[in-house]
């Protein structure tokens, strides 16, 4: 297993616009508050998958895409990822 470099909370959230971006582009960019869910942006679940695995690979964590079916917020989806990395989920 290795090492995933730290990430502090502010550059998980910007990993994590950067792949709601990447998969929804034609989001704009003051729909993105953190007290959204990816559903409230128009992801429907393809998105919402392909969003997971692209931060995941960014911030180097391996988790079951199941552990995030109940992130209520991008909010929550950033304090559970900076958890996670905190506590070397890492691959």
């Amino acid at each position: 297993m290795s090492t995933s470099p730290a990430f502090a909370r502010e550059a998980i959230a910007q990993i994590v616009r950067e792949a709601i971006f990447s998969i929804l582009p034609n989001l704009p960019p003051e729909k993105v508050l953190s007290n959204r869910s990816l559903t409230d942006l128009g992801a429907d679940s393809v998105d919402r998958i392909e969003i997971l695995l692209s931060i995941m690979s960014k911030i180097g964590i391996d988790e079951p895409i199941s552990n995030f079916n109940n992130m209520p917020t991008i909010d929550a989806l950033v304090d559970y990822l900076q958890r996670g990395v905190s506590s070397g989920l890492s691959r």
